[in-house]
């Protein structure tokens, strides 16, 4: 059996919301309108069109795509200051592959979001059997597609494959995809984590290893 790992990004590994909700702000400032904050959190784990693009519909506006290149350019020039690092992700990606999980990365963002993300984590590139972003599929979470397309580009049946996910919309598109979910609290609490479907809710993935382990038993 071969037993598989699949990070959601966002609110996982890093904590980028300031980042993202930051840049997505100063795009619709340029475009006139004035957002605050509260206003993205229900698109959180929807990926960035929706995130930038859902309130500034709301607002009035009409979303093109380059406004997500700007705020993304934005997002680069400023991670280094407003991305945190989780302390335990560079650790458990360690652990786990010493423990022989194959591991994964599925993200409802772009592919250069992924990779500033992974550079302000540092040398775990290298310890990831696969990436897939959001340009990879046509429906987003809660549709399953990102999850399964990671499951098959990593060489994983689904039904062996662990998903760790912050969101609601992430935790649905897990089990959608017939596999079990590990929710962590840091965008969602455990209540709306558990009813979303999650197996397990923890506010902290530094036991994921051990978690993992369990569910596998």
């Amino acid at each position: 059996m071969k037993k598989g790992i699949i990070f959601d990004m966002d609110g996982v590994l890093v904590d980028s919301e300031p980042a993202i909700t930051y840049a997505a702000m100063e795009v619709n400032r340029s475009l006139g309108y004035e957002t605050e904050p509260w206003e993205y959190r229900q698109y959180t784990g929807m990926g960035d069109d929706k995130f930038i693009g859902g309130v500034l519909e709301k607002h009035g506006g009409v979303y093109k795509s380059e406004y997500k290149d700007e705020a993304y350019r934005i997002y680069t020039e400023t991670a280094k200051d407003k991305v945190k690092v989780y302390p335990w992700s560079a650790v458990i990606i360690e652990k786990l592959k010493s423990l022989g999980y194959t591991l994964a990365v599925a993200s409802a963002s772009d592919i250069v979001k992924v990779k500033c993300n992974l550079d302000c984590i540092g040398d775990v590139t290298g310890r990831l059997d696969a990436i897939v972003t959001g340009s990879d599929v046509e429906r987003k979470k809660p549709a399953p597609d990102i999850f399964l397309k990671a499951a098959e580009k990593a060489g994983l049946e689904p039904r062996f494959c662990i998903v760790a996910e912050d969101a609601i919309a992430g935790i649905m598109a897990a089990k959608a995809a017939g596999m079990r979910a590990v929710g962590v609290t840091t965008s969602f609490s455990a209540d709306e984590l558990k009813k979303a479907g999650a197996d397990v809710v923890t506010d902290s993935l530094s036991f994921l290893p051990e978690i993992a382990e369990e569910l596998n038993r």
